[in-house]
């Protein structure tokens, strides 16, 4: 085999089509790259997923001195409103749906109040203006709607609300941005292949006497398309193109007065 004539068809060839053997090169590693930031966006967003729902939980919020709603037309919540809440998420019924209930006083929500919208509140609210809340964790956070319908509309609880509503939108627009990298990537990855085509193209009608002698001299049509696909898939590859074609020995003598005439005969 002639390394020497395989190294330098294979430097011709990149000398012609360089420009397009860098378009394929740059557009298929922008595709990869959209494709890999695609799956790993994914990846987080399932992972900050199952993070959150774990510890997202429901608060049942009790009536305050301010509520509004038609459940809270008698003012705050009773003490036996209360505590008919709590039988109900300790009931049989409820009971099993639920991992854990953790109860703030009126005290302690006003500290987690102060706490994170600062002391200066301190001088505008009173702890007889906040509420209780019931924090409930379920074993299937997709249970959240029975916990609502069975206290919505209670007297005495002002609203039931799901602390994953506030992470859904955020998890949507995640996984629309990953929609958008893979449609990017798909476009990207067809130019490649429209790219590598015309490589092909280009290059084969670069070669179009070369060719023609192989195919005079006996060459199959697999050994001679193969040098093209190499080149136009992976300029690494472009090393290995163009092997030697079989040939009669009139054509490999290495007299240099070997005739066309010769080849054809052979």
């Amino acid at each position: 085999m002639r390394f020497g004539l395989i190294l330098g068809e294979a430097l011709t060839g990149l000398r012609r089509n360089a420009s397009m053997v860098i378009s394929v090169v740059l557009v298929t590693f922008v595709s990869l790259t959209f494709v890999g930031a695609a799956i790993l966006m994914q990846a987080q967003i399932s992972t900050m997923r199952a993070f959150w729902v774990d510890r997202a939980q429901v608060g049942i919020y009790m009536c305050s001195a301010l509520a509004v709603t038609e459940t809270c037309a008698d003012g705050a919540a009773t003490e036996d409103q209360v505590e008919a809440v709590r039988a109900e998420l300790e009931g049989p019924t409820l009971s099993p749906l639920i991992t854990n209930v953790n109860f703030d006083t009126k005290e302690e929500t006003y500290a987690k109040v102060l706490e994170v919208a600062g002391e200066d509140l301190g001088d505008i609210l009173t702890v007889d203006q906040m509420y209780e809340v019931f924090w409930v964790s379920l074993t299937d956070p997709g249970d959240v709607d029975v916990i609502a319908e069975a206290f919505g509309g209670v007297a005495g609880v002002e609203q039931v609300k799901d602390e994953m509503q506030y992470l859904d939108p955020l998890f949507s627009a995640l996984t629309i941005a990953t929609y958008i990298a893979v449609g990017i990537a798909v476009l990207m990855l067809i130019a490649a292949v429209l790219l590598i085509a015309t490589t092909i193209r280009l290059s084969a009608y670069a070669r179009r006497r070369e060719i023609g002698i192989m195919r005079l001299v006996g060459a199959s049509n697999r050994f001679i398309q193969t040098p093209f696909v190499l080149e136009g898939s992976s300029p690494r590859s472009s090393a290995r193109s163009w092997p030697a074609a079989p040939s009669s020995p009139a054509c490999t003598s290495a007299s240099s007065s070997t005739s066309l005439s010769g080849c054809r005969s052979s």
